[in-house]
């Protein structure tokens, strides 16, 4: 009877010791993930990625791609303004599409290798292994790191990021601010490792033709190859950008906060915005599309004034504001013009990249539904540019 007793006992230890070497910890699972990132030559993925950054949340489809060495597509789609956004990483380059206007922006940059996004795996892989102080978790499905954010901006202090226990495929990513208050969530709904993509799936031209043409989804349908899957086509792409204006005296940057780079983008006149103020009158014959205000300020500010420009008969709209900073805002729907060149960094305003160039006098730009938005400003801090860009994203195409 002893024996017996003995042996059940043994059996449970070794079951319990069985089970514990089936778990896993914190530094096994980022020592795989680090094979993971080694080994990885392609993948893809598609979500929704959520935006708490104004008064009413705001959402977009992504889909992204990337095949080894350095090669993304990222197409970016508004849910409730249908519009798409298309960015490249190729050879050439770094590109913002805008297939339904025939246009393209291609900036000199090393993104997203010196800062990636919250729906890029690399990016979030590098957060979980650099943050020595990571806060680990192991649920049914998912194992949960909480990290440190590292995306160029203040506003963005901690995330949370779920992954998949069997192959480490992202499920979920919550940002939060210092107050630990949700700014962007995304969530996937599919992921596959080992994605294999025609050869020129990363090609900007096909990339504008086939949006162009073929009118199709951002999604990918099983049994067509992503080369074949384009933007939404017909309508505008949602929140391209531009570059700035080499000999323009008040649009010398481009929207950004990131590594340093060159664009080449489109130069063109300043843009306007909406929700219309009877005093201003608008060209005859120009492209309207009203006077869009940013929702927010920095406290301290108040606007000073507005008006109209006409330049080559385009329509566009400045704005000036004073106070604790002073900067201005400049809209206008660009025509077609000559490429340039200048210094710039890439920044993520999460619904689109923007860049920002200027020493002195700095100048953030970037582009929606057509529209082309500049802030420049001497004393206005990087951050708060972001953060007035983003409240503008909120109002515009209403």
């Amino acid at each position: 009877m002893r024996r017996i007793s003995w042996m059940l006992a043994m059996v449970l230890v070794l079951s319990v010791l069985l089970a514990a070497c089936g778990k896993k910890d914190a530094a096994a699972v980022v020592k795989d993930l680090n094979e993971v990132v080694g080994e990885m030559e392609s993948y893809q993925g598609a979500g929704v990625m959520t935006l708490h950054t104004g008064d009413t949340p705001q959402q977009y489809k992504v889909e992204v791609w990337h095949q080894k060495p350095s090669y993304y597509r990222i197409a970016l789609t508004n849910a409730k303004k249908d519009v798409t956004q298309i960015v490249l990483r190729n050879d050439e380059g770094v590109f913002v599409l805008t297939p339904s206007q025939n246009k393209s922006f291609r900036f000199q940059s090393n993104w997203p290798d010196n800062q990636g996004q919250v729906y890029l795996y690399e990016t979030l892989i590098r957060s979980i292994t650099g943050d020595t102080t990571r806060q680990f978790a192991d649920e049914k499905e998912s194992y949960v790191f909480d990290v440190a954010a590292n995306y160029n901006t203040h506003a963005l202090v901690r995330q949370k990021i779920w992954l998949n226990k069997s192959d480490y495929a992202p499920k979920q990513v919550e940002v939060s601010d210092s107050n630990a208050n949700v700014v962007v969530d995304v969530k996937f709904d599919s992921f596959k490792f080992g994605a294999a993509f025609e050869k020129d799936a990363f090609d900007m031209q096909r990339n504008m033709t086939a949006a162009t043409k073929e009118g199709g989804q951002t999604g990918t349908d099983s049994g067509v190859t992503p080369a074949e899957q384009t933007g939404e086509g017909g309508k505008e792409p949602a929140n391209p950008q531009t570059a700035p204006e080499p000999d323009g005296a008040v649009t010398d940057g481009q929207s950004g906060v990131g590594g340093d780079t060159e664009q080449q983008g489109t130069e063109g006149a300043t843009t306007g915005q909406e929700g219309e103020e009877p005093t201003l009158a608008e060209p005859e014959g120009a492209d309207s599309f009203g006077v869009i205000q940013p929702t927010y300020a920095p406290e301290g500010v108040q606007l000073k004034d507005d008006q109209i420009l006409e330049e080559a008969g385009d329509y566009s709209v400045m704005l000036r504001y004073e106070g604790t900073y002073n900067y201005t805002i400049f809209e206008a729907r660009p025509q077609d013009r000559a490429v340039s060149l200048a210094p710039s960094s890439v920044v993520d305003l999460g619904f689109t990249l923007g860049m920002i160039s200027g020493d002195a006098l700095k100048t953030l730009t970037w582009m929606t539904d057509g529209i082309e938005y500049r802030i420049t400003s001497a004393d206005l801090p990087q951050n708060e540019m972001a953060r007035i860009a983003t409240s503008m994203q909120e109002e515009s195409g209403k």
